[in-house]
């Protein structure tokens, strides 16, 4: 059995569409981070190769060696990076509505798709699985959690958009014998 224990890293406190940028994570919370790293299994750690994942992985870790994974990044808003919902909706009115309302194939211009984002997610999850048994800590971002959780529970993305998923939040994923089991959501501690 493997225990993917995904942690949203901590907040940007971007208005703007982020997705591939590289923007730090505010960590000046100093309790919360406490809090959270004691919550978490002393256990490897994982990231997403983003600058704000790789600074909580950093806080967390307890000493662990840190493994940045590229495939774990945040959905890429191609030319909507940088963008708040406004100005990207007055650029590409119709796109940005179907990208949000219908996701899946539909993706910015110079970007992913919801269904890009999961595949890569999940190739990236599959992997780790076969590599660990036991405990694993994974930081990512909220678009790569929302892709396991909507895996683990088996529904639609329009469901899986409706979960919150937190800065500093744990969601826990149990996988055995290629049975996933959603154990916990958006933990805030």
């Amino acid at each position: 059995m493997t225990r993917l224990w995904w942690v949203r890293h901590g907040p940007t406190h971007a208005r703007e569409m982020i997705g591939w940028t590289d923007r730090a994570a505010d960590l000046s919370d100093h309790a919360a981070v406490t809090r959270l790293r004691d919550h978490l299994p002393k256990a490897p750690v994982v990231s997403s190769d983003l600058v704000r994942a790789m600074q909580t992985a950093a806080a967390i870790c307890q000493g662990q060696p840190l493994q940045p994974l590229p495939a774990l990044r945040e959905i890429h808003f191609g030319t909507w990076e940088g963008l708040r919902f406004a100005e990207a909706e007055a650029r590409d009115p119709a796109l940005i509505r179907q990208f949000w309302e219908a996701p899946g194939a539909v993706a910015a211009p110079g970007g992913e798709s919801w269904n890009d984002l999961s595949a890569r997610v999940n190739r990236a999850a599959d992997a780790l699985i076969a590599d660990h048994d036991g405990d694993l800590v994974v930081v990512a971002h909220f678009g790569a959690i929302l892709t396991q959780v909507e895996r683990a529970l088996g529904i639609s993305t329009t469901e899986a958009f409706a979960q919150r998923i937190d800065p500093l939040s744990v969601t826990c994923i149990e996988v055995q014998s290629g049975i996933w089991h959603l154990r916990s959501v958006n933990v805030a501690l």
